[in-house]
């Protein structure tokens, strides 16, 4: 209470802190912008993911992740409401990825080994089931994010390349700024965002 808290701009953590009694929120465009303010001293805590938050915890000595969840929450894949075969798909295609253990491989390379690059490999053979154009913000590692050759990466990157290859997609993932992925998703311009995003009843309530 009464402190300035660095959050990632319209992410949750930005809605729980403006909630916090005689608090001040500074928002950010990218979750490691707030960590460096943190670490200047521009504010007092970052209200964050957990897996990003340990991604910059390693890359820096002096930030320490509090032990107690503030909140708990779930992801899910944003399509517009309109394209409910595309969502029956997606779902039919998470299921079967839970049940035989590729989720589970995912999740374990990316938060307990720390994984790089990918945790899931594309096979090269010929998809009939057309073209995915897919958007994401990659500023949310280990979730997406960038690197050094500005491919982009991570776990939800691996879980798409995952749907795609059990649906018989081919893909195409354009990194996005949040509102303009949202904006892409709900225009038709892009089938369906994937970006760490959070279940929340106003987003659910609000089209996509």
């Amino acid at each position: 209470e009464g402190k300035t808290i660095g959050v990632q701009m319209k992410t949750t953590g930005d809605i729980y802190a403006s909630d916090i009694k005689n608090a001040k929120t500074k928002q950010f465009n990218k979750g490691i912008d707030a960590v460096k303010a943190l670490r200047k001293g521009v504010v007092d805590a970052v209200m964050i993911d957990d897996a990003p938050a340990k991604v910059f915890a390693a890359q820096y000595s002096d930030v320490k992740i509090l032990e107690e969840p503030y909140a708990k929450e779930e992801y899910g894949i944003a399509v517009n409401k309109e394209e409910t075969g595309l969502r029956d798909k997606i779902n039919e295609a998470l299921e079967k990825l839970e049940q035989n253990g590729t989720l589970a491989s995912i999740r374990q390379a990316w938060l307990q080994e720390g994984e790089q690059k990918t945790a899931y490999q594309w096979q090269k053979k010929k998809h009939s089931g057309g073209k995915l154009v897919m958007v994401t913000n990659a500023e949310f590692p280990p979730y997406e994010s960038k690197d050094n050759k500005g491919n982009v990466v991570g776990i939800d990157v691996d879980i798409l390349a995952a749907i795609a290859e059990d649906q018989g997609f081919e893909y195409e993932l354009k990194s996005l700024g949040w509102d303009a992925a949202i904006a892409a998703c709900q225009s038709g311009q892009a089938d369906a965002m994937i970006a760490g995003a959070s279940i929340t009843d106003e987003r659910k309530a609000s089209g996509w």
